[in-house]
Order: C-alpha cells, then sequence, then structure tokens
C-alpha cells in the first residue's frame, strides 16, 4: 500500500478509554430496561368524542379497539372506519412520542460517552 493511502483501525491502547466498554454496556442496559418499561404502559386515545377508543402500548402495539353502541350504524360504515383510523392513528403518535422521551432521556447523554471518534 503507498504510503499515505488508506487508515488502519488500531485497537484502543490499554489506559487510553478504559471505561468505554462499561459505558456503552451500562447504556445498552439502561435501552433495554426502557424498552422494557414501555411494553408495560399504554396510552389511551379516542376519535369521535369517545365513540371510538383504542389502547396502544409503548412499543407502538395496538392492544384493543372499543367502539361506542351509537357508533355502530350500518348505514354509515365509512364514518366507523374514518374514526377507527383517526384514533389508531393518535394513539401510535403518542406511543411513539412516548417512546421518544424515554429513550431520548439515555441516548441524549452519548454526548458525554467517549467513543473515541466510533461516531465522527
Amino acid at each position: 500500500m503507498a504510503k499515505g493511502k488508506g487508515q488502519r483501525i488500531r485497537a484502543a491502547q490499554p489506559g487510553g478509554r478504559p471505561n468505554m466498554m462499561q459505558q456503552i454496556q451500562k447504556l445498552q442496559d439502561q435501552m433495554m430496561q426502557a424498552q422494557q418499561s414501555l411494553g408495560e404502559e399504554t396510552i389511551t386515545a379516542t376519535a369521535g368524542g369517545g365513540a371510538v377508543t383504542v389502547v396502544v402500548t409503548g412499543q407502538q402495539r395496538l392492544q384493543s379497539i372499543t367502539l361506542a353502541p351509537e357508533a355502530v350504524d350500518p348505514e354509515d360504515v365509512e364514518m366507523l372506519q374514518d374514526l377507527i383510523i383517526a384514533a389508531v392513528n393518535e394513539g401510535l403518535e403518542r406511543s411513539q412520542a412516548l417512546a421518544a422521551q424515554r429513550l431520548g432521556a439515555l441516548t441524549g447523554g452519548l454526548g458525554g460517552l467517549d467513543l473515541g471518534g466510533l461516531l465522527g
């Protein structure tokens, strides 16, 4: 290889960044705990003044849909479909915001984690 061309990746020298792997492992553990916790949390969203209610987990999984009896009109199925879509989308958006808030608190700490130039 010609001089000055290409770069070699060197392993961290002992004493160079002794806590980096520990910091990464700690962050990974915290992320896993936060994701697990999100699966246990639920968000409720409604549409049509409560005609349709959905429950979504913090991991964006639809858990239930409840329809008010007055929302079920055989003459206007399209309206019910629109209400279901609106409620599900609202629930998913709120679930995503919750996840971003919880996980962002952890990933925001990446700035303090010295990755030795691995990210840039």
